[in-house]
């Protein structure tokens, strides 16, 4: 790697391209540059801040100013923990595409399940009662 290289490589960094990019770019291994750029400082994750002519963007959760990365899907939160968190509240905004309709074997009752469609009983007890004998 010559002067060159280098100092296209702390540019390129700095306008936010990733370590694959700045290899393309330059013809050289990923983990070259990698390397480098953690050694000089240059390491982490390579964020570009939005520009004032931008729209700001906030946590769906806390509120808190999100940066966004040129190139990359839209940021709703700030942190896995507010995803979480935020998600955990608004259940009825979650897209349920894997949810079965059945009617438990052994109680003939009809329940729903989500993300298994291989389920044969409605509950623990149920499954019980009928492997280990039970009276209905």
């Amino acid at each position: 790697m010559n002067d060159s290289q280098r100092q296209q490589i702390k540019r390129l960094r700095e306008e936010g391209y990733g370590y694959g990019r700045i290899a393309q770019t330059l013809d050289l291994s990923e983990n070259t540059i990698k390397t480098y750029c953690r050694r000089h400082g240059l390491g982490g994750v390579a964020v570009n801040p939005t520009p004032a002519d931008e729209e700001i963007h906030h946590c769906l959760c806390c509120g808190t100013v999100v940066v966004q990365n040129s190139g990359r899907k839209e940021k709703k939160f700030c942190s896995d923990k507010c995803r979480n968190k935020w998600w955990n509240a608004n259940l009825d905004k979650v897209n349920r595409k894997a949810e079965y309709s059945f009617v438990c074997a052994y109680c003939k009752k009809p329940f729903s399940a989500y993300g298994n469609k291989n389920r044969k009983y409605c509950s623990h007890e149920c499954y019980i009662l009928d492997r280990f004998g039970g009276e209905q």
